[in-house]
């Protein structure tokens, strides 16, 4: 009994270590947003935009997911300057300032580049929240 203890003790230590002296392996400069990327984030906050949209899936379901929206070929950087300075019929007009606009876009390029998030509409529920078992 006390030698699987120990067994189990050594494992954990074994796998804190390869855990800890790993993650950092991963992050490259691309992770690290830069100035203009942190004040659109601020924007982003400050303006209350997960409230209607999300990221990563996470936020209102008013308006689309921008998770990926800067990757979109279809939708240039043009389509996202104008939603974003002017608002349509269910996005309100903030009124924000060039540089407000440019980095709110530098930080929606920036999550584009992190990661992806495509919630299927079907699996979204009545409340809001998204089942991945349905």
């Amino acid at each position: 009994m006390f030698r699987s203890w120990i067994v189990l003790f050594v494992v954990f230590i074994v796998y804190t270590y390869m855990v800890y002296s790993n993650c950092d392996k991963r992050n490259t400069n691309d992770s690290i947003p830069d100035k203009r990327a942190l004040a659109g984030w601020k924007t982003w906050q400050a303006k209350n935009c997960q409230s209607c949209h999300q990221i990563y899936g996470l936020g209102g379901y008013l308006g689309p997911d921008l998770t990926n929206v800067a990757r979109d070929t279809a939708k240039k950087e043009i389509y996202l300057r104008t939603f974003i300075k002017y608002g349509t019929g269910k996005m309100p007009n903030f009124h924000l300032n060039d540089s407000e606009v440019n980095s709110l876009i530098a930080f929606l390029y920036w999550i584009d580049k992190s990661g992806k998030s495509k919630v299927s509409k079907d699996k979204v529920t009545w409340s809001g929240n998204y089942n991945l078992e349905q």
